[in-house]
């Protein structure tokens, strides 16, 4: 059975790899620029310099990215980081904590593990930049492009073409509802009442990011929480391959989202909102076993610092107890940005919405 899942993976691997180097992009890039919001999943050293938050600024994460340990949550590159390379950006997109004059013209990264739709998400793992002050530092960014450019009208213009990434909304369940001895939401709001107050939140939040200039907006839905490892031995699956209790919370909020992008495009004027199925392209992953590629200890399922991770990386869908191995964003990244199948991104790809 093992030898199967290989195999299957393997096949998963080599397709998304053949589309991956197939639509790299050489030259110029795609859009002026590139901005990031979210959490832990995109975050690429934020909470770096927080005395106590959720970091990945250890080995083993980084044991395959170019760089080294820098803070991203994953054995080497990032979905937004190869959205990036597919867009065309020379270099990566780099963290709000110190990004330069020169830099933030091309985009800056705000991610902050622990960051939820909700400002007490994440309290339990400590200092993390909420997603409303994410966009706050945007609105900052945007001023200091302004005065660089000192032409507001230009400024104005020139945002409008860029890419705006968002994942956001796994800590509110993660890190808040699935939390009962932690947070009360899970007491106050049914699973079908929480989603709809998160939907409603996260309207009013990306609407404050259309107000900030945003107009190309690539909004992801939630994976599949249930089949993370630490979901898994936390929650159990009845003999199923993942929890398909919390999966069902997943779904909740993505029924939701989709009809959010699709109501935001006809209510916001030149709006380019775009919902990416995290679920749907990420459901071949679940014939891999849900193993972490690293050793994992404590309830946050992160690595145990200096341990050795897995041999074999490029065979596994998960590299800790909840954060997507490399090739496994290679699939996500490859399938944004340009849809293998119709329900992969709605109603358009990146590389679609980018020539928007």
């Amino acid at each position: 059975m093992a030898s199967k899942y290989s195999q299957l993976f393997s096949i998963l691997i080599i397709a998304a790899l053949m589309q991956f180097l197939a639509i790299v992009v050489i030259g110029e890039p795609q859009v002026p620029c590139y901005f990031i919001f979210g959490d832990s999943l995109v975050d690429v050293g934020n909470t770096n310099e927080f005395v106590k938050a959720e970091k990945a600024n250890y080995p083993p994460y980084g044991i395959d990215f170019p760089k080294g340990v820098t803070g991203r949550f994953t054995n080497g590159l990032t979905v937004p980081d190869m959205i990036g390379k597919l867009l065309g950006f020379p270099d990566f997109i780099p963290r709000y904590a110190n990004a330069t004059d020169e830099e933030i013209i091309r985009g800056v990264n705000y991610g902050s593990a622990g960051a939820g739709i909700r400002n007490e998400t994440g309290r339990n793992v400590g200092e993390r930049i909420i997603f409303d002050k994410q966009l706050l530092n945007h609105e900052a960014t945007v001023s200091r492009i302004s005065l660089l450019q000192r032409n507001q009208t230009f400024t104005n213009e020139y945002i409008k073409k860029c890419i705006y990434l968002v994942n956001v909304g796994s800590d509110d369940y993660v890190n808040n509802y699935l939390m009962p001895n932690n947070y009360p939401t899970s007491s106050i709001y049914t699973p079908d009442q929480y989603a709809t107050v998160l939907i409603q939140q996260y309207s009013q939040q990306l609407t404050t990011l259309y107000n900030y200039g945003a107009r190309k907006v690539v909004v992801f839905g939630l994976g599949p929480i249930g089949c993370t490892p630490l979901a898994i031995a936390t929650f159990g699956t009845n003999g199923k391959p993942c929890s398909e209790s919390i999966n069902n919370l997943v779904k909740l909020f993505n029924d939701r989202l989709k009809p959010l992008i699709v109501d935001l495009n006809n209510n916001l004027s030149d709006a380019k909102f775009t919902y990416i199925n995290f679920s749907g392209i990420a459901a071949p992953l679940n014939v891999v076993p849900n193993y972490s590629c690293c050793q994992t200890t404590g309830p946050d399922g992160l690595c145990v610092p200096n341990s050795n991770p897995c041999l074999v990386r490029a065979l596994t869908a998960w590299f800790d107890g909840t954060h997507p191995s490399e090739t496994a964003n290679k699939i996500l990244a490859s399938r944004s940005y340009i849809k293998l199948s119709p329900t992969d991104a709605s109603p358009y790809d990146i590389s679609q919405l980018a020539r928007l």
